[in-house]
């Protein structure tokens, strides 16, 4: 049996640790064989993106360290296992087979384990929220701009989920404008583009918006607040694993 490393990144971890334990209940449910490191910290993201990865290469090389002996690590983030696979043979300029086995849930689940059973129940309508890093670095939807035979295995997924209506906003990979540090340093572009795109998600009739990328989901959630909108957000992963 293939063995998975769990990685649950920092932010996940402090800020939606329900997200974690949902990828746990759902990896060991589908009767794999999952085991959660301890001191995993960040994967060193944050660093790289403000202009010092001088500060996260110590991140990768500890992370190289823990996860070494597993077949796969496995993390419920399309943009921090996005920034391992593709930036961390160059920060540790060598051949990083860590990274190359580092997935998204969503990715292992549909191209790995090729789940075919029936999940969760979730009887709701919910809006499918496509992440930048997830759309164009992993290949979790097709890109409308390449003009390729439309696919989604986010939705392939979810059409596991008894009960469940999963709708698409107009413009359904455009930006929701969260992308890290880019929020803060352009804070009136981030926020008008994320209500922008509330406003597409709202516009499907949707009771919930859901999506791969917590970050992306802590955005727009953030400005429905402010705004008083009335949908719900979850991560793709707590609705697969919803009623197991």
């Amino acid at each position: 049996m293939m063995k998975i490393g769990l990685f649950i990144p920092c932010y996940v971890d402090a800020v939606f640790p329900e997200v974690g334990l949902a990828t746990y209940k759902l990896l060991t449910h589908l009767g794999l064989d999952v085991t959660y490191p301890e001191h995993q910290t960040c994967c060193g993201q944050p660093m790289a993106n403000a202009g010092f990865e001088k500060q996260a290469i110590p991140l990768a090389a500890k992370f190289e360290t823990l996860f070494e002996d597993f077949d796969y690590v496995v993390s419920p983030s399309v943009s921090c296992t996005a920034f391992i696979r593709l930036n961390y043979p160059r920060l540790l300029n060598h051949d990083c087979e860590t990274a190359k086995n580092c997935m998204d849930v969503v990715e292992f689940l549909h191209d790995v384990v090729k789940v075919d059973r029936r999940l969760g129940t979730f009887p709701h309508t919910v809006s499918l929220h496509n992440s930048c890093h997830g759309v164009r670095e992993l290949g979790l939807s097709s890109p409308t701009e390449e003009h390729v035979e439309k696919f989604n295995k986010i939705k392939d997924l979810l059409a596991l989920v008894d009960g469940i209506k999963v709708v698409e906003p107009e413009r359904p990979d455009e930006c929701c404008g969260f992308g890290g540090m880019f929020s803060v340093e352009e804070t009136a572009i981030s926020t008008q583009m994320g209500l922008d795109k509330l406003e597409r998600h709202m516009q499907t009739g949707a009771e919930y918006i859901t999506g791969p990328d917590c970050s992306c989901l802590m955005h727009m959630a953030g400005i429905a607040r402010k705004q008083g909108k009335k949908i719900e957000f979850k991560h793709v992963v707590e609705i697969l694993a919803s009623g197991l």
